[in-house]
């Protein structure tokens, strides 16, 4: 599967990868400030953004979507940066192909199984009738009742794009998120561990990753450091930009040894 992707600046790889019904765009204003140190590619996964769509869909087909990614672009290593489902994708790649990866920043996810929180997200977006709505504001209003939070109503319909006729259409795969979306809460089962350098940064408002989480997280990555944003939710690096961006950029650029990392308490 050939990825959509944007390439920012030079240096050392850094690839970012999106969370759930997100894409590329959604890293781009951080992307460029991160490309004054590095090069940036910013990847749209399998059934979202500009990336081809699949039936298929889980971490271990993104791991391998990820894999012929930088065997594409030329590259043998490179830092990851995933949010969310991106960086469970992340956390799958590095335990799969330890090699190709020097560090690893994985925001606001552990690798445990979640509930199926979005559930009612996804029926509402698909009870939606693209040949009804002529305008985005329709669709917002029409959206409203299931999802009263205007600021996530206006990232979901982010995906919503016109054809040459005019004619609207979701970028992202609805129908295989809906039908995989219990594959994209479970567990991750990768036997093995990365034991480079991962930073776990969560936000403070967030419950996505919590104490009793940090055992299961030193299990797969025993040299990984949590860091919390206290003000920030789930979309650390939208609420907080600013100490999101200090705190990648100085774990990313800080000099190593081997052995294990602390874990900070919030």
């Amino acid at each position: 599967m050939e990825l959509h992707f944007r390439s920012l600046g030079s240096g050392p790889a850094l690839i970012l990868l999106h969370g759930l019904l997100g894409s590329l765009d959604n890293w781009l204003p951080l992307g460029r400030q991160f490309a004054e140190r590095f090069t940036v590619l910013a990847v749209d996964q399998r059934n979202h953004g500009l990336s081809p769509h699949s039936d298929e869909f889980g971490y271990d087909l993104m791991a391998h979507d990820l894999h012929q990614f930088m065997h594409d672009q030329g590259l043998t290593t490179a830092h990851l940066l995933g949010h969310s489902m991106g960086g469970k994708t992340a956390m799958q790649f590095a335990l799969l192909y330890p090699d190709q990866v020097e560090k690893l920043v994985v925001v606001d996810m552990a690798p445990r199984a979640y509930p199926p929180v979005h559930t009612e997200t996804l029926a509402a977006l698909q009870a939606l009738d693209l040949q009804v709505h002529q305008r985005r504001e329709d669709f917002d209003e029409a959206l409203a009742t299931q999802v009263p939070d205007v600021e996530l109503r206006q990232f979901l319909l982010k995906n919503l794009r016109r054809d040459t006729t005019g004619a609207f259409h979701w970028k992202v795969n609805l129908r295989a998120i809906w039908d995989n979306y219990r594959h994209l809460n479970a567990a991750l089962t990768v036997e093995g561990q990365f034991t480079k350098p991962v930073l776990f940064l969560r936000g403070g408002q967030s419950d996505y990753v919590q104490d009793a989480d940090v055992e299961l997280i030193r299990r797969f990555f025993p040299d990984a450091e949590l860091r919390t944003v206290p003000e920030a939710g789930h979309w650390v690096h939208a609420d907080k930009p600013d100490e999101f961006l200090s705190s990648v950029l100085e774990f990313l650029t800080r000099n190593t040894h081997a052995g294990s990392a602390p874990v900070e308490s919030p």
